[in-house]
């Protein structure tokens, strides 16, 4: 079955969008060991309003949460205009829509604050919910993958499952899918964009890959 990466619906529309180029993790409660690892090289990105909440998208990007919404799809054919959960997220639509896939050009761990709050213009999160995601087990670093993601010519419903919930960046989805479509960003633009990610992940972090 395809593999898919879970994040926030807001994070998958801002890569696919190219106004997002790197992914930060440490690794779920439903992670092997707790800890994360990459998996996979290639993969699509797989929406996810759990945990997702407005204040710790910054306010350049609020307009985004409300489109990343009306992709989800719920029972009623509407979104839930101000239901949140209990953590202050989303509750999960019955549907969601598959848009785009990524490859990983290249991956890092930092331990730096200043380099998290560096890569800022990289990523849609507020800079205080980067930071927390690296003080996160503090004794381990974060993984910082830089994505080349590519927009599928037309976009994929896939039912939300039970077994896709939970803190989990790994999923197996139950359709078929192809790894078709064009770059979201040139490959003059991603080069550029890349050689600013590589230099601040290697003045504050160690590369991952060989």
């Amino acid at each position: 079955m395809p593999v898919a990466f879970k994040e926030w619906a807001v994070t998958v529309r801002a890569l696919a969008e190219g106004e997002q180029l790197v992914t930060l993790r440490k690794g779920g409660i439903r992670e092997s060991g707790k800890h994360f690892q990459v998996e996979h090289e290639r993969f699509f990105l797989y929406p996810t309003f759990d945990h997702q909440r407005h204040d710790l998208v910054r306010e350049s990007h609020q307009p985004e949460l409300r489109r990343a919404l009306e992709e989800g799809v719920w029972s009623d054919g509407e979104p839930p205009p101000h239901t949140l959960t209990r953590d202050g997220g989303i509750p999960q639509p019955d549907r969601v829509r598959i848009r785009a896939w990524a490859e990983v050009a290249d991956q890092f761990t930092i331990a730096d604050p200043r380099c998290v709050d560096a890569l800022s213009p990289f990523y849609v999160w507020t800079p205080d919910y980067a930071e927390k995601r690296l003080a996160w087990k503090r004794r381990h670093p974060l993984h910082v993958l830089l994505l080349r993601t590519y927009r599928i010519p037309r976009p994929v419903t896939v039912k939300v499952r039970d077994e896709y919930g939970g803190c989990r960046s790994w999923l197996e989805l139950q359709r078929d899918l192809p790894f078709e479509g064009t770059p979201v960003l040139s490959d003059q633009e991603f080069e550029r964009a890349s050689e600013e990610i590589q230099g601040i992940a290697r003045d504050g972090g160690v590369p991952a890959l060989a």
